[in-house]
């Protein structure tokens, strides 16, 4: 059968229909027992214990791990495997949420007496809430959908989709109700872009003492040049007798000295300094100096303290090499 790109185009955008009409449907049938579950996740001391077979399955490792990174500790457990010895891994304490699409799936089913028995809460994830699985759990949360994205209505698509945005709504719930925030999530990230962001200070990065470039402000032209080929900041600060920063003068200001054709033989650090530059407090992260610099196309800041002392400087290079921009 030849390929028709009309065709799949079609399919495509009817997919996408059908897909976030079954993400829509989902707020009428998400009310008072939803809001149940969150407490219920709140209030269990151990782990939430995702489970799910097949495309049920993936999804539950996904929501499983996003729980786990927001603040909720979760895992996930094969029900196959749950039958042959990962049972153990459940404990009293726990919550189960169970993900099935059809509520019969013969691995979980199998296990719920254990479950019960066990005193374990119960969470289900169905789109049948006349399920085996429904019928045995303390809360039901629908997922059902009235129709897959496939042609055949066979393959779970639509219906994948309803449960990843119900357990992304769980998440969403949990980490607000704990008063989970970016620094948190950054624990939990460190190893990523994301972590370094919000992880990485601006005292972790600096350049500190005698490697920031500062001039008093009666310095000559000529030496004030010389210690910023030196410091290779691309910039000096001009500071009083106490450290307090006064002003700076950077490469881009030599150019458009040049330019207006200035006698620098005559000048002093005073006569060609900017008063009142941007400055940032050591225990700012990073990324807010990052975001200062792009703010105001400056491609160096001056970190001071509360009384406004100099005690540090970065670049972009130095955000760059800290992997933070």
């Amino acid at each position: 059968m030849p390929f028709d790109p009309a065709q799949a185009l079609r399919l495509a955008q009817e997919t996408f229909d059908i897909e976030a009409k079954a993400v829509l449907g989902l707020k009428q049938r998400t009310g008072e027992t939803f809001a149940r579950a969150v407490q219920a996740i709140l209030d269990v001391p151990g782990r939430v214990v995702v489970m799910g077979m097949g495309k049920s399955g993936h999804i539950g490792r996904k929501v499983a791990a996003t729980l786990a990174s927001t603040g909720t500790p979760a895992l996930f457990v094969h029900p196959a495997e749950a039958s042959h010895g990962d049972l153990g891994m459940i404990q009293a304490i726990d919550l189960v949420l169970a993900i099935s699409n059809g509520g019969e799936s013969e691995e979980i089913t199998v296990i719920l007496p254990v479950l019960k028995r066990l005193g374990v809460p119960l969470v289900a994830m169905t789109g049948n809430a006349q399920s085996t699985l429904a019928r045995h759990a303390d809360m039901v949360l629908d997922s059902g959908v009235e129709q897959e994205a496939c042609p055949l209505n066979l393959a779970p698509t639509a219906s994948t989709t309803a449960q990843l945005a119900l357990g992304d709504a769980l998440a969403v719930a949990l980490l607000d109700a704990r008063g989970f925030r970016s620094e948190d999530f950054a624990r939990s990230h460190p190893g990523g872009a994301l972590g370094r962001k919000l992880l990485t200070h601006l005292s972790d990065v600096m350049r500190t003492g005698a490697d920031v470039p500062r001039v008093p402000p009666d310095t000559p032209f000529p030496q004030l040049m010389r210690e910023m080929s030196a410091k290779g900041l691309g910039a000096s600060a001009i500071v009083d007798a106490g450290g307090r920063v006064l002003g700076i003068f950077t490469d881009g200001d030599l150019r458009r000295l040049i330019e207006k054709g200035v006698d620098l033989r005559t000048v002093l650090a005073r006569d060609v300094m900017h008063t009142h530059p941007r400055t940032i407090r050591q225990d700012a992260l990073a990324a807010e100096a990052a975001e200062l610099m792009e703010q105001y196309r400056i491609t160096s800041a001056l970190v001071v303290d509360a009384d406004g002392v100099l005690i540090g400087a970065v670049n972009t290079h130095d955000l760059m090499r800290a992997k933070v921009i």
